[in-house]
């Protein structure tokens, strides 16, 4: 258990670095990504199933696809974009095996016997299903220390995410060119290629 721990902390601690570092606000996404990862399995380990699955849910379903539309719609617009090669065939074969050895992982956990959760060190921890009341990593128990003890950091974190998206809209959106009507629309496309061509030469 210490291996995984340590090792988990060092994918946390690797990934965030790489979160603030990239290069590319895409790779910082992806770098979040794997932070987010790492965690819901450090939440494993704790016997909070439920932590782990709302880390995965909420966090990398919800909160980095938003991120992701944030960088597609400042980054739409403003420069033009030359297409790539086609690399999905060289990543469908990886792609599906993934897919099929994670539901090969649910199938084992699903069937397979659950141990007991191991008692923290120096705490009083109620062991039992994830489901039942007062049990550590219940939906009960995450509810009430959510909404009462926790409740102020809770919503200072939802207001500041909801600040920094605002004013990544409002700082990067000076540069986007407006668009209101289909003669507006023509007159920012032709002032665009007439710029990109003044670069080129």
């Amino acid at each position: 258990m210490s291996v995984l721990f340590w090792g988990l902390a060092v994918v946390l601690v690797a990934s965030a670095m790489w979160t603030i570092m990239a290069s590319k606000p895409v790779y910082s996404v992806v770098a979040l990504l794997a932070n987010f990862f790492a965690l819901a399995v450090l939440y494993l380990t704790l016997s909070a199933e439920f932590l782990a699955m709302i880390q995965l849910i909420v966090y990398s379903g919800a909160i980095l696809v938003l991120f992701l539309f944030v960088i597609a719609m400042l980054s739409s617009g403003v420069a033009s974009f030359s297409v790539g090669p086609n690399r999905l065939p060289r990543i469908a074969v990886p792609a599906v095996l993934l897919v099929l050895i994670a539901l090969g992982l649910v199938v084992v956990g699903i069937f397979m016997p659950h141990p007991a959760p191991l008692p923290l060190a120096g705490a009083a921890v109620n062991a039992g299903a994830v489901g039942d009341a007062n049990v550590f990593g219940s939906v009960a128990d995450f509810g009430r220390a959510l909404f009462t003890t926790y409740l102020l950091p809770f919503e200072v974190t939802a207001l500041i995410l909801m600040v920094a998206v605002i004013g990544v809209i409002v700082l990067a959106g000076e540069h986007a060119p407006y668009v209101g009507t289909p003669r507006r629309a023509e007159e920012v496309r032709k002032s665009l290629r007439e710029a990109i061509a003044r670069e080129g030469d």
